[in-house]
């Protein structure tokens, strides 16, 4: 996902394989995360705002305020997540992964979705 993302890590050569992350992801009105994957599955939390994510086949899911998802992993499940409202969308993910792996890899749309032409990136913060 594309965007500005503060991560307190532990020292370099510290961190252990499957250390758990957290984060809190914010995608303000009119914004979205681009078409990305993740390499682990993640647990999401919506704490504010509704959540339209747009899955790889142009499925759509609709998370409002206090909902839950599980993403998968894996590139077969491209996804783009975006904030139609009008107050940010904040998110809490949980996740666990090895060392200093990316959270989410960047793609292009998928050859049956719409490319991502929104506004705006998402902020990140968490930590380990």
């Amino acid at each position: 996902m594309a965007g500005r993302q503060a991560t307190v890590r532990r020292p370099k050569g510290t961190a252990a394989a499957g250390d758990l992350i957290g984060r809190e992801v914010v995608i303000e009105p009119g914004g979205c995360t681009g078409w990305h994957y993740h390499r682990v599955p993640l647990m999401a939390v919506v704490k504010s705002g509704t959540l339209t994510r747009i899955l790889h086949d142009n499925t759509v899911e609709v998370h409002r305020t206090g909902a839950d998802f599980i993403e998968p992993a894996g590139r077969r499940h491209v996804h783009l997540g975006r904030n139609l409202g009008t107050e940010p969308v904040v998110l809490y993910v949980t996740s666990v992964l090895a060392g200093d792996e990316p959270f989410s890899i960047p793609v292009e749309a998928p050859p049956a979705a719409t490319p991502c032409g929104c506004a705006g990136s998402p902020r990140r913060t968490g930590h380990r």
